[in-house]
């Protein structure tokens, strides 16, 4: 197999593709290989790869034979390292699956590998001192978000059709949002953290999936939803598989529209437009829109001092316990500067202060309920200016205590953490650009509504396709010279392309990948 032909391919058409026998997973994994060689080099997204173990019959579940890569963190894979973007960590091996690990092999998925993250997710960026810089497929001198940011980059540059994700602030949108990829945050509850852990971050953190075409995420999350045996939150199980949902037309949905994020910092005029285009896009679909203040529930001061507390009191014993296995100090060579500020940080934590922050996370929850007695969805640019040089985030950092880390954080992603914090499902999708940068618009709905959001995301993909679009570094392709920053350490491996290709190829290849459906399926109305 080609990796063009690889990579014209999302999830479900390369499933698709091995369960007819017009190709076999082996030519699937040997292409996602040389994909991986060709570009992974250019933006460091692929921390480890590893032969497939795997090796599920065509056809046998949803997505078999599909190539797939898992995050360095929230997930583990018996017998394979888990780092966590950490030098505290370096080395350790996880000695069994984690529940979603056994959901993700039931899928039929093929992971050949784990993806870069900043040190305990504990950042937007990934730039983890452990393995260096992620990079930005569309600008490799910018940022691919984070914490899943990896994942992000290595999907955006054609690796693999979708990875793992995790998200407790932002994690899954925010990579989402700048490597023009759609991401969505699922309900908390909706997937399961077991058995190492029944809740993550105060119930802050989920679990989930980046990809390139809306039904290769619907598909994944139906196949990963669902409780475990001694999960401490549940979700209702939806009426029907999301991938359905993601072939329904919405109706007219109810929107409102927050352009001025909490906290008082203003859109970048770039993001401001997009967002003004995006609602006149919905109000041609027949949507009704209304430009509103949306109420937090508390002050932005409050939210992120409530959600400093949460994060360090939980960081601290994790830290704690990761030393206590590998034997390792917690100091200055394990840890990064902002990393062990916010140990710190978390160690002087009372009691008495997390239980109020615990309450700020209520009250944050019940403000947000109320907003959808009068809406459907809210939206909001996912990030308030495209994606940054790297760097940024760590300008001055080593003179932040925990606290002021996380202001930071926010301030570079004020619209994401607050559907973290009262659970809501929320996703980004690639809507806009400025400067051949990706601008990812954010939708949130009520409380386990996920199939809200999968219908308007399957409308959009109709409405305004986004799947044409490829950055510089793309597997398939030469990223041009001039994408590359010289200050980079970047080692510049030949792309292995072939010269044969051409339009009527790809054209083909791409009806071969659609024939169930399309890169994100057709809606139509309900029967």
């Amino acid at each position: 197999m080609k990796i063009s032909e690889y990579t014209s391919c999302d999830a479900v058409g390369l499933a698709n593709l091995i369960a007819r026998g017009e190709v076999t997973a082996a030519e699937v994994a040997d292409a996602a290989a040389r994909a991986v060689e060709a570009a992974n080099p250019h933006i460091n997204a692929v921390a480890e790869t590893w032969p497939p173990e795997d090796t599920p019959a065509p056809g046998s579940a949803p997505l078999a034979g599909v190539p797939f890569l898992i995050k360095d963190l929230g997930v583990t894979m018996a017998g394979k390292r888990s780092e966590l973007g950490s030098r505290l960590a370096a080395g350790i091996v996880s000695p069994e699956d984690s529940f979603l690990m056994r959901r993700f092999r039931q899928a039929g998925l093929v992971t050949i590998g784990r993806t870069t993250t900043p040190e305990m997710a504990y950042s937007t960026t990934t730039e983890p001192e452990f393995y260096g810089a992620t990079r930005n497929p569309w600008s490799p001198a910018r940022s691919a978000g984070g914490s899943s940011g990896g994942s992000g980059a290595a999907v955006a540059a054609g690796i693999v059709p979708l990875a793992h994700a995790t998200d407790a602030a932002g994690s899954i949108r925010v990579p989402a949002s700048s490597n023009g990829l759609f991401g969505l945050k699922p309900t908390r509850g909706r997937v399961s953290h077991g058995p190492g852990a029944d809740e993550v971050f105060s119930g802050l953190a989920v679990q989930g999936s980046l990809s390139r075409t809306v039904r290769d995420s619907a598909v994944l999350l139906d196949l990963i939803e669902g409780p475990e045996p001694g999960d401490p939150y549940f979700a209702a199980r939806p009426a029907r598989p999301y991938a359905e949902e993601a072939r329904l037309a919405p109706g007219r949905l109810r929107i409102a529209v927050l352009r001025q994020p909490w906290g008082g910092r203003r859109p970048a005029e770039a993001v401001s437009a997009a967002l003004s285009e995006v609602v006149g896009l919905l109000e041609s679909l027949g949507h009704a829109i209304e430009e509103t203040p949306l109420a937090l529930g508390v002050s932005w001061e409050e939210f992120v001092l409530g959600n400093a507390r949460m994060w360090t009191a939980n960081l601290a014993p994790w830290i704690d316990g990761i030393a206590a296995a590998t034997g390792r100090p917690v100091d200055e060579t394990t840890l990064e500067p902002v990393t062990l500020a916010s140990y710190r940080y978390g160690h002087q934590v009372t009691a008495d202060e997390l239980v109020r922050a615990l309450a700020i996370r209520n009250q944050v929850s019940r403000t947000f309920a109320q907003h959808f007695a009068r809406h459907d969805l809210l939206l909001s640019p996912t990030l308030p200016e495209p994606p940054v040089p790297l760097g940024v985030y760590g300008e001055g950092a080593d003179h932040l205590d925990g606290l002021g880390w996380l202001e930071r954080i926010l301030d570079r992603s004020p619209y994401t953490a607050a559907a973290n914090v009262s659970g809501a499902p929320s996703m980004s999708v690639p809507l806009a650009e400025d400067e051949g940068l990706p601008i990812g618009m954010q939708f949130t709905a009520a409380f386990g509504r996920e199939d809200l959001l999968f219908r308007l995301a399957g409308q959009l993909e109709q409405a305004a396709p986004w799947t044409h679009r490829k950055p510089p570094v793309w597997a398939a392709g030469q990223p041009p010279e001039s994408t590359v920053d010289s200050q980079l350490p970047v080692t510049r491996v030949p792309p292995l392309t072939d010269p044969d290709d051409d339009a009527r190829v790809l054209a083909r290849l791409g009806e071969r990948c659609d024939d169930s459906g399309g890169g994100g399926g057709r809606w139509s109305s309900p029967a």
